[in-house]
């Protein structure tokens, strides 16, 4: 097991690295145009931005990213709902067996003593 812990940081120091020297190769400055002139200047706000091009190559990577977390944890909503609704389901009936087990130590049979929880339930 401790080797792939020694993998995976390995990894992590790779991609690091690789990020680094992308930064440092691509450090240019670029001009972005947020919007279409005409819609900039009729909302009056200022359109274009500069930066270092690593900036917006990294962040444009975080922002897909963070977008794919989102939309795959919006998509698995009903896989968790369904999880949740059988975990309690499952306490549910633990605690049915757990309360059946506490009777077996009466006096009287299980099968009347289920007739019987089955008349006090109507």
């Amino acid at each position: 097991m401790a080797i792939f812990r020694y993998l995976k940081i390995l990894f992590l120091v790779l991609v690091l690295v690789a990020l680094l020297l992308l930064a440092l190769a691509n450090n240019d400055p670029v001009t972005v145009n947020l919007m279409p002139d005409p819609l900039a200047q009729a909302m009056g706000m200022a359109n274009a931005r500069t930066m270092p091009l690593f900036v917006l190559v990294l962040g444009s990577v975080l922002v897909g990213i963070i977008v794919g977390f989102i939309w795959e944890w919006l998509r698995e909503y009903r896989y968790r709902a369904e999880a949740k609704t059988q975990r309690r389901e499952a306490q549910r009936l633990n605690q049915e067996v757990a309360q059946m087990k506490g009777r077996s130590s009466d006096t009287q049979d299980d099968v009347l003593a289920l007739l019987d929880d089955a008349d006090a339930a109507r």
